[in-house]
Formats: structure tokens, C-alpha cells, sequence
């Protein structure tokens, strides 16, 4: 099947600590909450009249993941396919669709009964959006909100699922210290990865940050109260990404990052990384001791390898430096040539 999902649109969430969110929403991510009642919780993090919503529940969990296509044939066309393959397919209604601000969408679950939405027409907004902290404001746009994180009993029941069925393009993949694909659906290295970890649901949600301070200003709330960073700060080997992994109320993981990698999907092509997912930091202190010291012989390994990657920044978050030893600008010269 060729690709029609463009970007990750927006997250559901289930919670039972609604007050909990609305803090940890604005205070640690810097999201605007939007709407507030009884039954949840709204939060706007661009022009987008919402990209996350939190639903009050007797559960904490994943609700939805809502992927975006282009227009309303995009729509019929892939919900034609999906249910030629067999695939239970609903239609979102009138009210469900307003209740998400697009203007249609379908339904349907992954293999782990995951609930998918695939949606166009998203509703925007000339209001500012007004952060619940100073930030310089989140990377989405064309990349969409983030990226999504799911926990998977075994990688071969469902990678089939987004990768075959609903056309999402392998990135690259990791065999140790634990299993996962990464997959791509636009210029953002990924837009959902795939871990297997023996459990099914939610793993991590990611949002990027235009500025790296941002990131580091939020890791120094969350070292503020005890149990919140899940993943100290570190960077990814294959998105590049600069980021620490912070417990949401509900024990789901944020990942708060800066500096992620843009690719070119056509000519991309997917490889086994065999060294590790990070270059640095990222202590999993979710892991098992063996997972962790794993992870921690890779990243030493990176390190005495000298493994390197350049820095990703867009116009407008970065001043070139005057370069001073000369010994480093004929690396430089020689790395350029």
C-alpha cells in the first residue's frame, strides 16, 4: 500500500489524575490548556486547535492515536484498501469529529487493540498560542505533533500492521539491548516506533522543542520533583535527538526533545543500528538492571569508538561560532571535503 498517513495529528490519552495533567501539561511541557470539564482536558501546543486531549477515565492509558491524510479522498481511498484487507473499519460520525476539530475521520484498532484514527481537515486557529511556561514553542508543522512510542508483546504481531497494511516506512531498527523498529511517515525520522517489550500500550509520546534550552530548563523542573525523569538526558543515535524521558501523571513516559534529525523519505535507506540507541545519557531507570548495564556498555563502546553526529539545527536557533584552534579547523576542513 502506498503512503497516506502524512503526520502524527494528535494523542488521546486516558487519566485518572486530571488535575495532575493540567499541571504536568503546562508547567513541565509548556502546553496551552485550552478547555477544561469534568470529562478532560484540551492542550493546543501551535496553530492547531488542539493536539493532545486527556480524558478523564478509571484508567491511566492510551486512548487514541490520530494520524493525518491529505483531504477526504485520501480518506475513502485508504479506508477502501484497509477494508479489502479485511480490517473492521468505522466511520467517526459527526459528533466525534467535532469533539476531535477535524472535519472526518475512521476508526478502527491495531493488532493489540490500539485505537486508530485517520482524519483530515484539522481545525486551526489565528489566536496565539500561549505557553504554560516560557518556551520558545514546538517543532510540528508538516512533521506533525511528535512521535509515538508503543509497547508490543512481539514486533512480528504488529509491525506488519503499520508497516504493510497502513504503508509507514521502516527508518531503522535496534536489536540490542532490546528490540524495536522505528518508522517514518514524513521528513521526521520517526513518527512511531515499535518496542518490544513482553507488555501492550503506551510507551512515550515525544515533542520537540525549537531551542535546546527549553529542554533543559524543563529537565531542571522535572529533577525537581522526586520520581518524575524516567530517562535522564542523553541523545539518540538514529533521530539525533536531544531529550530526557519524563513520568506523566498515570506512568506513561513524555520525551522532551531538541534537535531532531529531518530526512528525505524517498532516498532514505533503513538500517540495523548496532550501537545502541544513544550516544550518551539516556540511563532507562525504567529498565531492568541487565536492559540498563546493556545500554550502558554501548554507549561506552560509542564513546571510545568516537562516535560523532552533527548537530541538528533550523534557521533562527543556532549563531555559528568564530572558529579559534587550529587544529580543529583543519578536522573541520578535512571532514568537509
Amino acid at each position: 500500500m502506498a503512503a497516506a498517513v502524512q503526520a502524527l495529528g494528535y494523542v488521546g490519552l486516558r487519566a485518572r489524575d486530571l488535575d495532575g495533567w493540567a499541571s504536568f501539561g503546562t508547567r513541565l511541557l509548556g502546553m496551552q490548556l485550552t478547555e477544561r470539564t469534568r470529562a478532560g482536558l484540551a492542550f493546543r501546543m501551535d496553530d492547531r486547535r488542539q493536539r493532545l486531549v486527556v480524558a478523564q477515565d478509571e484508567a491511566d492509558g492510551l486512548g487514541v492515536l490520530g494520524w493525518e491524510v491529505a483531504d477526504a479522498a485520501a480518506l475513502d481511498a485508504i479506508a477502501a484498501q484497509l477494508e479489502a484487507a479485511g480490517l473492521r473499519v468505522r466511520p467517526g460520525g459527526r459528533a466525534l469529529a467535532d469533539e476531535r476539530r477535524v472535519a472526518a475521520l475512521i476508526q478502527f484498532e491495531d493488532p493489540l487493540g490500539n485505537r486508530v484514527e485517520l482524519f483530515h481537515g484539522a481545525e486551526t486557529t489565528d489566536a496565539p498560542f500561549v505557553p504554560g511556561r516560557a518556551i520558545s514553542g514546538f517543532r510540528t508543522g508538516p512533521l506533525g505533533m511528535g512521535h509515538a512510542v508503543l509497547h508490543v508483546p512481539s514486533l512480528e504481531r504488529v509491525l506488519p500492521f503499520y508497516r504493510d497494511l497502513l504503508g509507514f516506512r521502516v527508518s531503522d531498527w535496534v536489536e540490542h539491548p532490546f528490540r524495536a523498529y522505528f518508522l517514518h511517515v514524513n521528513r521526521r525520522h520517526h513518527s512511531l516506533a515499535l518496542i518490544e517489550t513482553g507488555q501492550a500500550g503506551l510507551h512515550h509520546v515525544m515533542v520537540e522543542l525549537f531551542h535546546l534550552d527549553d529542554v533543559g530548563q524543563g529537565y531542571d523542573l522535572a529533577l525537581s520533583e522526586p520520581g518524575r525523569v524516567a530517562t535522564t538526558l542523553g541523545r539518540h543515535t538514529n533521530d539525533f535527538m536531544t531529550s530526557f524521558y519524563a513520568r506523566a501523571p498515570g506512568g506513561y513516559l513524555f520525551e522532551y526533545g531538541w534537535g531532531g534529525r529531518s530526512i528525505d523519505p524517498e532516498s532514505w535507506t533503513p538500517a540495523r543500528m548496532e550501537d545502541g540507541p544513544s550516544l550518551w545519557g539516556h540511563e532507562r531507570r525504567w529498565g531492568t538492571e541487565a536492559m540498563r548495564a546493556a545500554a550502558r556498555e554501548l554507549r561506552l563502546g560509542a564513546g571510545a569508538k568516537g562516535l560523532r553526529a552533527p548537530v541538528q539545527v533550523v534557521e533562527g536557533n543556532y549563531v555559528p561560532a568564530r572558529e579559534e584552534c587550529a587544529w580543529w579547523e583543519a578536522v573541520a576542513r578535512r571532514r568537509g571535503a
